[in-house]
């Protein structure tokens, strides 16, 4: 068998490399011959113009390419100025809707304040709290510094939050009304007939709490009553809001009713509270 001859090709670069020198050689022969007459007129006419043209057009299509590639950096530089722009407005956003937050809050707690005039306060921040949704117990950002003592009441929206029940210096742990080892001794507001308010957790996920051994003789309690602290508690003060009467039916013994009860504060989103600097006075 005859063995085949090698194809010859050039590689892109010689290629590239010819037609570069050919197109010197035309550029020398336009520029120190005079195209207008003799043979060469013919020559300029078919072949150097539409080289010239040629590249003429390859000489505008990259001035394109490089005012396209100049626009698009500068519309990136821009873009990127917009964009830091839009995070510090963002950020500057944020901070502002926390302020607002924060000066409802603290609104809310003044309000609360004017509530309960003859109780001397102060307003604390809470810095740690128990796992779970629920601030059922809490740490608080004032102490013994700040005149806070165990069993000091606190208050928070528009009731009562729980008690104070450990103190250092500068932070004071607080148990909630919601929690399970939690008993107010309560009454109703408008008949004074008197009842015991338990934390329940598993209520709390219906924002409730329990009421029990509730004394209603000419049934006059009903959904929606206020429900206060009582004059006979030996750690709340009286008259401070606990919250109102969901639901309420005869126990068993046909002597007491039992039921739940909507508190006044909404455990899940405890911020800033209030402490009554005042402790229940012993009989």
């Amino acid at each position: 068998m005859k063995k085949k001859k090698p194809k010859f090709t050039l590689s892109s670069e010689y290629v590239l490399l010819i037609f570069t020198v050919l197109c010197v050689i035309m550029i020398f022969v336009t520029f120190n011959t005079n195209l207008t007459a003799g043979p060469l007129r013919g020559v300029a006419s078919y072949v150097l113009v539409p080289l010239q043209k040629g590249i003429n057009q390859v000489g505008i299509i990259f001035s394109n390419w490089s005012d396209d590639l100049t626009n698009l950096r500068d519309v990136m530089a821009e873009n990127k100025k917009l964009q830091e722009k839009v995070d510090e407005l963002t950020t500057e956003n944020n901070i502002l809707q926390q302020d607002k937050y924060e000066l409802n809050r603290l609104r809310e707690l003044y309000k609360l304040d004017e509530k309960y005039p003859d109780y001397n306060k102060v307003g604390a921040r809470i810095i740690a709290k128990d796992a779970g949704n629920w601030f059922h117990t809490f740490v608080i950002d004032k102490g013994s510094d700040d005149g806070i003592q165990i069993d000091m009441n606190v208050i928070a929206g528009s009731g009562l939050v729980g008690r104070v029940t450990a103190v250092s210096p500068n932070s004071a742990s607080v148990l909630a009304i919601i929690d399970d080892s939690s008993n107010v001794a309560a009454q109703i507001l408008s008949t004074s007939d008197r009842c015991i308010v338990s934390g329940n957790l598993q209520l709390m996920n219906e924002n409730k709490i329990s009421i029990s051994k509730l004394t209603d003789p000419d049934n006059k309690v009903s959904s929606g009553e206020k429900v206060v602290t009582s004059n006979i508690s030996d750690k709340y003060l009286p008259g401070i809001l606990i919250g109102y009467v969901d639901e309420i039916g005869m126990d068993s013994n046909n002597l007491t009713k039992s039921g739940t009860l909507r508190p006044a504060v909404d455990f899940s989103h405890l911020e800033e509270v209030l402490v009554i600097l005042e402790l229940k006075k012993e009989k």
